[in-house]
């Protein structure tokens, strides 16, 4: 299973267009385009999981560089989440500590 980062995505694009953009390659588990909490719009970024390794470089090398929605496509395989709270991530709000 490889989880792929999709960066640079036009805020019109959806989770179907990107999908059907990767199962060209192969097959897609899922689709997150990550959205902003508060209004609900594109944050211009998402993820796609490929099951099969091979099939999601081949995805990989294919797709990046390329255009969907008027935008050329930054993709590569997604590097694991780290804990924000370290950085003071998860107890700022408004450039302000909390604390």
């Amino acid at each position: 299973m490889k989880n792929i980062f999709v960066g640079n995505l036009s805020f019109g694009a959806t989770e179907d267009s990107v999908k059907s953009l990767f199962q060209a390659h192969g097959i897609v588990d899922r689709v997150n385009i990550v959205t902003d909490r508060d209004s609900g719009k594109s944050r211009g970024f998402g993820f796609v999981e490929m099951p099969n390794d091979a099939e999601a470089e081949r995805a990989i090398a294919a797709l990046n560089g390329t255009e969907l929605g008027g935008r050329t496509l930054n993709i590569n395989e997604a590097r694991p989440k780290t804990d924000s709270a370290a950085s003071g991530g998860a107890f700022r709000r408004g450039g302000r500590s909390r604390w």
